[in-house]
């Protein structure tokens, strides 16, 4: 396997590039280090692969990057860059998304047309969803997004389909859902609750806490990710979950034992573009990809825990 991981200095990425390099792939990661969120945190994402055997990055944005070298030679695309963040996608900013999420995507699927590809897997997103449908949330649901962030990534999997159909582009999509654990990115809930719990400042809460998610540990969102690379059908998506549905609330009371101390809770209006809840149905996944979650909300909480708090002490 020679793969193409996009957005490898980035949470998710950085932790599917060691299992390719795991693997034994050659893995070109490529990255252009958007503003969203701290430089600093991304590169020292990026230092866990830079020098591994195997591993050659490459700084640039999709959509000047010199595609036709870059995926010569490759067999897997995993095409994880994207401008992140539900919240921030309003207004003017809105620009941001559609640049990095639509124009970049259908950039590098065109430069994908003709090439020999054995998977071009995308990740999307169980934003794309929208309030309602059915729970368990299934892949043939009525996709109605309730933020423009939620767009952009229907849109840019809407590319893939079509990609697949018209010109034999074998893309996948994996919907990920709540994807947290270690390098989780700073502006993500868990990562806000730990870092304010540990240095000792109140807890942001946005509406009641009885808002439900299905929250997915990072190493089983790489591992569905893997398996769609290997047998993922052309032309289709697959939620990727964690396998359980749980409260803001819970979350938090697990927090609080983790962390050893009563929580000060500073509860906020829910903000515009937040869904209400999230619940993955993955028989689809199981079936095509073989994928099932192996960590429990409670392993995987720990395991943050236990990275943030060694990062915390360290700064």
């Amino acid at each position: 396997m020679r793969a193409l991981v996009t957005g490898a200095a980035g949470f998710i990425a950085s932790h599917l590039t060691s299992a390719l390099l795991d693997r034994g792939a050659e893995v070109i990661g490529l990255d252009c280090f958007t503003d969203y969120y701290p430089r600093r945190v991304k590169e020292e994402n990026l230092d866990v692969n830079r020098h591994r055997p195997g591993f050659t990055f490459l700084e640039a944005r999709l959509q000047e990057a010199d595609l036709p070298s870059v995926l010569d030679g490759v067999s897997h695309v995993f095409h994880l860059a994207a401008q992140a963040g539900v919240r921030k996608s309003w207004g003017q900013d809105f620009r941001i998304y559609t640049d990095n999420n639509v124009d970049a995507s259908q950039g590098l699927l065109e430069a994908c047309v003709g090439r020999p590809l054995h998977r071009f897997v995308y990740a999307s997103s169980s934003s794309l969803y929208g309030d309602n449908v059915a729970i368990p949330m299934r892949e043939d649901a009525l996709p109605q997004p309730v933020s423009p962030y939620g767009v952009t990534k229907l849109a840019a999997e809407q590319l893939c389909y079509l990609y697949s159909v018209n010109h034999g582009v074998p893309a996948t999509s994996v919907r990920y859902f709540t994807v947290y654990g270690p390098r989780q990115r700073p502006d993500m809930a868990f990562h806000k609750f730990f870092r304010a719990s540990l240095e000792g400042k109140p807890i942001v809460l946005y509406g009641d806490g009885e808002q439900t998610r299905d929250f997915t540990y990072v190493t089983d969102a790489v591992a569905g990710t893997m398996a769609a690379g290997d047998t993922g059908v052309p032309g289709r998506a697959y939620n990727i979950g964690g396998g359980s549905r749980v409260t803001v609330n819970q979350v938090l009371a697990i927090v609080e034992r983790l962390v050893g101390r009563p929580l000060e809770i500073r509860r906020e209006p829910a903000q515009k573009g937040d869904m209400r809840d999230t619940y993955a149905d993955t028989t689809l996944a199981r079936a095509d990809l073989g994928f099932a979650p192996a960590v429990t909300l409670e392993q995987g909480l720990e395991s943050e825990y236990r990275w943030i708090a060694k990062t915390t002490a360290r700064a």
